[in-house]
């Protein structure tokens, strides 16, 4: 309950939910390692802005398709910070097709990116929390879709569902090392993922969601800060859902839905 973390490696987060977090972690007084695939001007803006709150960043290149080597630039970044208390896995990418339209190099390109590549870099950052013996906190950014499937997302929504059962295992053998794992499940979030992120989510109509509206990057990154922190001490294995109550839509269709007439019988 004492755990105090102080360095921390964010996992693409050159924008949106990674760049949020990296920020919130900053805030806690981590130094963060950041990381990108495809905008380097964006990961060096993270940096700039986790400067600001008066810590420590470094920035690396991440290609989490580059598995086994995408583990080298973790241990890279915690050697720059002196460490890695909090490894927040949030890299990954979206989109699939249907499962009868779905080749072989979307799947493993998918899996690969989604599921391979986090298993590397966890288990390297994994590795150095065991060597230092300080305890850690492990967090993994999957999907709602990683409980909920979605037609047409056959990978995707294998990718998330494989990530969210390895987050449980590693939280069942982990455990008496001082090392929690937890996962995080955004729903509709207002990010560049999403072709959104210029607009204000409290202005968005969004019938299906009981809230009403997407959800922020800050609103997922402060459940992330949460797990980060000596606060969620007791908190491990677990799926936070950050989704304004779309899960519980179930068959109502949830975000899909464009009316409010499901709210009355």
């Amino acid at each position: 309950m004492d755990f105090t973390p102080s360095t921390a490696i964010v996992t693409g987060s050159d924008s949106g939910i990674g760049r949020a977090t990296a920020l919130s972690l900053a805030e806690a007084g981590c130094a963060v390692g950041v990381t990108w695939h495809s905008d380097q001007d964006g990961a060096e803006e993270t940096a700039r802005l986790v400067r600001e709150k008066g810590v420590r960043a470094a920035v690396a290149h991440l290609d989490t398709m580059d598995a086994p080597a995408c583990g080298d630039v973790i241990d890279a970044l915690a050697e720059e910070l002196g460490g890695v208390d909090v490894f927040v896995n949030n890299a990954g990418i979206n989109g699939g097709t249907m499962f009868m339209d779905t080749d072989w190099d979307l799947w493993r390109n998918t899996i690969g990116a989604n599921l391979d590549g986090a298993f590397v870099c966890i288990q390297r950052a994994a590795k150095r929390m065991i060597d230092a013996g300080r305890g850690g906190r492990i967090i993994a950014v999957t999907s709602v879709h990683q409980v909920q499937p979605l037609v047409g997302s056959a990978a995707y929504d294998a990718s998330k569902h494989g990530l969210g059962g390895l987050i449980k295992t590693i939280a069942l053998e982990l455990a008496d090392r001082g090392i929690t794992a937890n996962a995080v499940l955004p729903g509709e979030i207002n990010t560049p993922m999403n072709d959104s992120e210029e607009q204000d989510p409290e202005t968005m109509d969004r019938p299906g969601i009981p809230l009403g509206r997407p959800g922020s990057a800050k609103e997922v990154a402060d459940v992330v800060a949460f797990l980060a922190s000596g606060a969620s001490s007791y908190v491990n294995g677990a799926s936070f859902v950050v989704d304004g109550g779309m899960l519980l839509m179930g068959t109502q269709a949830g975000s899909h839905l464009t009316s409010g007439d499901w709210r009355t019988l």
